[in-house]
């Protein structure tokens, strides 16, 4: 194989000029929303100084996702998406504009910061699924998760670089400024959808409020591929995310030292962008269910084998293997959400898509926090890792059709549950 098949697969920014718009703008746009997510941890800190209102922000942010999402997801599969996204873009913009104005201000109370931090959250979450039907429709099938990995590899990049612009903005611009600057980077957000074609559901469209949300549920119930991948994906966060441990384990097994801690979150980064540089096989595969079951596989082991190391360096090592093994996971959900999943149900398959992805890593930053209490840092690590290995493979039955999978068996608008 050689070094240009295994590179990062940029096919679809030659492909489809509007996919690259809207990656360009989306990439924008992240990188204000890192800079936001970043000011506002500092300034309900700076303002409060507690640790409660300081998580508090983190419970702003994912609640309105796990409420609106699946009907938000339902009202996409009945409207124009490309409509419905650039409404959530305003609707976004407009709250950063307002997080700007109390930033400069000054004086609000930090629960009207929580406030306009839900409702961005929300207008997101309303976002989120309509978007997710862009790449199946802009890009061919064979490059979808070609696509989904550019995304994966912007938004790395984005995470690492905006806390740290953000961290240099605060210092000398201030926070108004920041909120300010990602309430214009929605701008080009909305450039990159604007010139899109109207991108109404393919099928029969969703039913209004409850009942459309439940033909969702029945569709991931009984479609084995798309429930297996989130279902490995939930487990896997669940059982052994680490995050909330890192500090812990940086204090058992390595001094305390704070460049160490934050070289550990470093590292997942690290990983994460060095397998999306390097995602061009993967992609070109057309396996995205064996891949997601190693992957998910790999991360375990990762985990465990950092909870049992005793050198810095190695454990720094396993993070990077681990940050690579949970990008090509995520890339391997996404495409086969996105390429099993009839468009006419995207929005919603999608909506809990975005809901497994955010509340995974919470639900598993407080069992290891817990499991942690009552016994080790190390402990919690390893037991996590083992259980998340044991769950992919029970995994590997949820699917025939995880183990099987290939994006180019095709399926139709009309599609309900696979046998």
């Amino acid at each position: 194989m050689s070094l240009a098949h295994a590179l990062l697969d940029v096919r679809p920014l030659r492909s489809s000029p509007a996919f690259r718009r809207l990656l360009i703008g989306r990439t924008v746009s992240l990188l204000g929303s890192f800079m936001t997510t970043v000011t506002v941890m500092f300034q309900v800190w700076d303002t409060t100084r507690s640790t409660a209102w300081s998580g508090a922000v983190g419970l702003a942010q994912a609640l309105p996702m796990a409420a609106f999402g699946l009907f938000a997801g339902a009202w996409v599969d009945r409207a124009d998406r490309r409509r419905v996204y650039l409404l959530a873009t305003v609707g976004q913009a407009v709250c950063s504009l307002l997080l700007a104005v109390q930033g400069f201000d000054g004086h609000v109370p930090v629960a009207v910061l929580l406030a306009l931090v839900a409702a961005q959250s929300s207008f997101g979450a309303l976002g989120a699924p309509a978007a997710g039907v862009f790449v199946p429709r802009l890009l061919p099938k064979e490059q979808v998760a070609a696509g989904l990995a550019l995304n994966q590899i912007t938004g790395q990049a984005m995470m690492l670089l905006g806390p740290a612009v953000a961290g240099v903005l605060l210092g000398r611009l201030g926070i108004g400024t920041c909120y300010l600057l990602d309430s214009l980077s929605f701008g080009l957000s909305f450039y990159g959808a604007f010139g899109l074609p109207a991108l109404p559901p393919e099928g029969e469209r969703s039913r209004p409020g409850l009942r459309g949300v439940l033909d969702g549920l029945r569709f991931l119930t009984g479609h084995r591929a798309v429930r297996g991948a989130l279902l490995t994906d939930l487990a896997a966060t669940v059982l052994s995310f680490p995050v909330s441990l890192f500090p812990l384990v940086n204090a058992e097994r390595f001094g305390g030292d704070p460049g160490t801690l934050g070289l550990f979150l470093s590292a997942l980064a690290v990983g994460g962008l060095l397998a999306s540089a390097f995602s061009g096989a993967v992609t070109r595969l057309g396996r995205p269910g064996p891949v997601m079951l190693c992957a998910s596989a790999g991360w375990g082991a990762a985990l465990v084998l950092f909870g049992l190391t005793t050198g810095p360096w190695t454990g720094l090592g396993l993070l990077t293997l681990a940050g690579a093994a949970d990008t090509l996971a995520v890339v391997s959900r996404s495409t086969i959400v996105q390429t099993r999943t009839p468009d006419a149900l995207l929005g919603r398959v999608t909506a809990a898509e975005q809901i497994v992805g955010q509340a995974g890593p919470n639900l598993g930053n407080l069992r290891g926090g817990l499991v942690a209490g009552w016994t080790s840092g190390a402990t919690a690590l390893v037991s996590g890792g083992l259980l998340c290995l044991a769950a992919v493979a029970a995994g590997g039955g949820y699917g025939r059709g995880l183990n099987l999978l290939s994006p180019s068996r095709h399926h139709s608008s009309t599609a309900g549950h696979e046998p």
